[in-house]
C-alpha cells in the first residue's frame, strides 16, 4: 500500500475535505477562505480528541462550522473513510487526523464531560437540572440524511452536533427546554447540551450540541410514509387511481397522518403557552409576501427549472397580499416535515426545532402563523409520494404516468387526513385559510428547490415534480 507523505497544513486539508461533507451548506460555490477560529483539547494522548471551530468565507459571508478532530499515530481500517489527511506537526498535530464523530473511543468521553459539567477552554458542557447521566456508552453516528450529525449512545441518549453554527442559543435547545417545562408529551426529554462561550460580554453562548432522550422504539415518519407509498405503487392496476383506492392498500398511512395532525396542534398549543402569541397587522403579512417574491426571484435566477412555474406562484403570493388581514403569530417548528417526527409506542414525537438551515438565525426564531408548519408537512407528503419516482428515473413513460396519478392520490388522501386531525384538535382549520396555506406551501416548495440545488442536487426532481402539480 502506498502511503502519501504528511501534509504540513491542516487548513489546506480541511479546505479539500469540507465540501464533500453532507452537512456542509456551501456546496454551490467555492471556498474563498478557511481559517481555524478555536482549537480546544478535549482528550489528550493517542488517540486525542480536539474541538475545532472553522471559519469559512464564501461569497463575502463567513459561516462557522464545528468539527470533532481525532488524531492517531496509526489509523484503524474502520476509520479510513473518515480520514482527512496526515499532518507533520502543524498546530501540534502529528499523525492521522480524521472526523472523530465516527470514532466510538472518542465519543464516549463526551458523556463524561456532560455528566461532570466540564469546562474546557471556551467549550462548556451543561447537564439538565436533576438529570443523572450514564457515562459507559459509545456514541455511534446515525445514517440519516441530515444537516447535522447525530450520535446514538446505546438505547439511552442521542447527541445532535450542530455542524453549521448559529449565533446564540440554538432554537432546538431553547424550544425543547420550554416545551418540557410546559409538560408537552410530544417532545423528547432534554438531558444536557454543549455551548461555546461568546466572544463579547453580554452575548448569549453559542449552542454546539444537544443531548436528548433516545426514542428506542420509534420509527421515522418518513420511512413509514415511504413504506405506505411503496405498497400503494405495488397494487395491481385496475382503474384510474383515486384517493379512496389509496386507502385500500395494505400500508395505508391516513390514520397515522390524522394522528400526526392532532399531535401537531397540541405542540402548537404548548408553543403558544410557552412563548405567547401576538397579533400581526395586515401590513406585516404583505411584507411577508414581499419576502416570498424575493426568494422566488433569487432561486429562479440560479435554478432555471423553476422558471416555468414562476407566474402561477406569483399569482398565489399576490392573492394572499390582496386578501391580507391581521393574523395571530406564535413560535412554530419552522422546518416541519416527515423526517422531523417519530412514531413511538405511545404516539407521535416532534424533533428538531432549529428551523430551516438555509434561513438566517433571526428568521428561524421569528414568530409565524402555525399554518406555516402545516404547509411544511403537506409538502412532505408530496415529497414522499414522488420520492420513489424521482429515484427510479428509468421508469417507462406509460408506467410513470400511472405512478404519478397514484402519487397524487396518495398525497391527497394523507394531506386531507392530516388537516382533518389538525383542525379537530384545535388548530386553525386549513380549509378556512386557503390563500394563506397555498402561499406558504408554494413558498416552501421554492425553498426546497434552493436547498436541494445547493445540498442534494440528485433530489432536485422531487420538489420539481410536485410543483408541476401544485402550481397547476
Amino acid at each position: 500500500m502506498t502511503v502519501s507523505p504528511p501534509d504540513r497544513s491542516l487548513v489546506r486539508l480541511l479546505a479539500g475535505w469540507l465540501p464533500a461533507q453532507r452537512w456542509f451548506g456551501g456546496k454551490d460555490g467555492p471556498i474563498d477562505d478557511l481559517s481555524i477560529g478555536t482549537v480546544t483539547e478535549l482528550l489528550p494522548g493517542d488517540p486525542a480528541l480536539h474541538h475545532l471551530i472553522l471559519d469559512v468565507l464564501q461569497d463575502g459571508v463567513t459561516d462557522h462550522y464545528q468539527l470533532l478532530l481525532g488524531v492517531r499515530s496509526d489509523l484503524p481500517d474502520r476509520l479510513r473513510p473518515t480520514l482527512i489527511g496526515r499532518l507533520a506537526g502543524d498546530r501540534g498535530f502529528d499523525g492521522h487526523v480524521y472526523d472523530a464523530a465516527h470514532d466510538a473511543e472518542l465519543t464516549r468521553p463526551l458523556l463524561a464531560h456532560l455528566a461532570d459539567e466540564t469546562a474546557a477552554g471556551p467549550v462548556r458542557f451543561r447537564r439538565a437540572p436533576g438529570t443523572g447521566l450514564r457515562t459507559d456508552l459509545d456514541g455511534v453516528p446515525t445514517t440519516a440524511e441530515q444537516s447535522n450529525t447525530s450520535l446514538v449512545f446505546g438505547d439511552a441518549y442521542i447527541l445532535k452536533l450542530f455542524r453549521r453554527l448559529s449565533p446564540g442559543v440554538n432554537p432546538d435547545l431553547e424550544v425543547n427546554l420550554a416545551l418540557s417545562r410546559q409538560g408537552c408529551e410530544h417532545v423528547p426529554v432534554v438531558h444536557g447540551w454543549v455551548e461555546l462561550e461568546p466572544d463579547k460580554a453580554g452575548d448569549d453562548p453559542v449552542t454546539l450540541a444537544l443531548l436528548s432522550e433516545f426514542l428506542r422504539s420509534a420509527t421515522d415518519g418518513w420511512q413509514l410514509a415511504l413504506t405506505s407509498v411503496r405498497d400503494w405503487f405495488a397494487q395491481p392496476a385496475t382503474a384510474a387511481p383515486t384517493t379512496a383506492g389509496a386507502g385500500d392498500a395494505g400500508g395505508d398511512f391516513a390514520a397515522e397522518a390524522e394522528r400526526l395532525g392532532a399531535a401537531t396542534a397540541a405542540v402548537h398549543r404548548d408553543l403558544a403557552a410557552a412563548f405567547g402569541v401576538s397579533q400581526t397587522p395586515a401590513a406585516r403579512v404583505r411584507d411577508v409576501v414581499f419576502g416570498m417574491h424575493r426568494q422566488l426571484d433569487e432561486v429562479g435566477a440560479v435554478v432555471p427549472e423553476l422558471r416555468p412555474y414562476s407566474h402561477a406562484i406569483r399569482e398565489a403570493f399576490d392573492r394572499l397580499a390582496a386578501q391580507a388581514e391581521p393574523l395571530t403569530y406564535q413560535r412554530v417548528h419552522g422546518d416541519y416535515h416527515l423526517g422531523q417526527v417519530m412514531r413511538t409506542d405511545t404516539g407521535w414525537t416532534v424533533l428538531d426545532f432549529e428551523g430551516e438551515p438555509a434561513r438566517p438565525p433571526a428568521e428561524r426564531r421569528a414568530p409565524a402563523h402555525p399554518l406555516r408548519d402545516v404547509a411544511g408537512m403537506l409538502r412532505s407528503f408530496e415529497y414522499a409520494a414522488r420520492f420513489l419516482l424521482a429515484r427510479d428515473g428509468d421508469v417507462p413513460p406509460d408506467a410513470a404516468e400511472t405512478l404519478e396519478l397514484r402519487a397524487r392520490a396518495w398525497a391527497e388522501r394523507n394531506r386531507a387526513a392530516f388537516c382533518a386531525g389538525y383542525a379537530a384538535a384545535g388548530g386553525p382549520d386549513p380549509a378556512e385559510h386557503e390563500a394563506l396555506l397555498r402561499a406558504f406551501e408554494l413558498d416552501k416548495a421554492v425553498y426546497e428547490i434552493r436547498y436541494e440545488a445547493r445540498n442534494r442536487p440528485s433530489w432536485l426532481p422531487v420538489p420539481l415534480r410536485s410543483l408541476a402539480h401544485l402550481a397547476d
